[in-house]
């Protein structure tokens, strides 16, 4: 049974994106079978992998609608074991489609039951909000990685993210658990960057990985050629 991470946080521009693609390349590289599902309208971990997106027909937004089984809209990477379910700017209607839907909540718990026995991990790259998308990744996970990057407004909206998590393992999913805050970005050589990671530690020392991603130029460039 494989086990599901979503990788959260309503701030865009912490990580997101660049910790699920390398997250589940690295786990593909140590031989998992892992499926990355991107649940971004922006599509950057589809066009990171090396996918166009003008090209995908089908993919998350067909995951959410039940229209295509889920095996179906698996596409195979370079990458070693990895696959994943494309996004395509057309995701980004799927929020309202859902609104007036029966347990929409639930649509991506439900559509990715097939996948768990096939693959070890499935990475879910969420959204920067807190709306239907990540609530129905959240929904399907059974942990919650939070990129925090090392910058002036990395705690504010923490809290209401915690607490969004709280209300999620209440009311929709009582197996999620916090997987851990993961500190991004960081540049020892700012002041800045220190000091939030000490406040982070401060206050979430227990949650929070001790591995911290330092600022790297070729991470940042590394999409450019569908690389991870």
């Amino acid at each position: 049974m494989g086990k599901i991470i979503a990788i959260a946080n309503q701030k865009g521009g912490v990580g997101k994106t660049t910790t699920a693609v390398n997250l589940a390349a690295s786990l593909g590289v140590l031989e998992k079978k892992v499926l990355l599902i991107d649940a971004d309208p922006q599509a950057n971990a589809t066009s990171g992998l090396g996918i166009d997106v003008e090209t995908v027909e089908n993919g998350t937004y067909q995951l959410l609608e039940h229209t295509v089984p889920a095996l179906e809209l698996v596409v195979k990477t370079e990458s070693p074991n990895l696959d994943i379910i494309p996004a395509h700017i057309d995701l980004v209607a799927i929020e309202i489609e859902l609104v007036d839907k029966d347990q929409r909540e639930y649509m991506m718990s439900e559509a990715v039951q097939p996948l768990k026995d096939v693959y070890d991990y499935i990475i879910i790259d969420c959204a920067p909000s807190l709306g239907l998308l990540t609530l129905n990744a959240l929904t399907a996970s059974n942990s919650v990685l939070i990129p925090i990057q090392c910058e002036y407004f990395a705690l504010e909206g923490l809290g209401k993210l915690l607490n969004t998590i709280k209300s999620i393992q209440k009311i929709h999913n009582d197996q999620l658990d916090i997987e851990g805050l993961l500190l991004t970005m960081y540049d020892s050589r700012l002041r800045l960057s220190n000091q939030v990671v000490e406040e982070v530690n401060k206050h979430f020392k227990a949650l929070t990985f001790k591995t911290i991603i330092q600022r790297n130029v070729r991470l940042s460039e590394a999409p450019y050629d569908g690389a991870s």
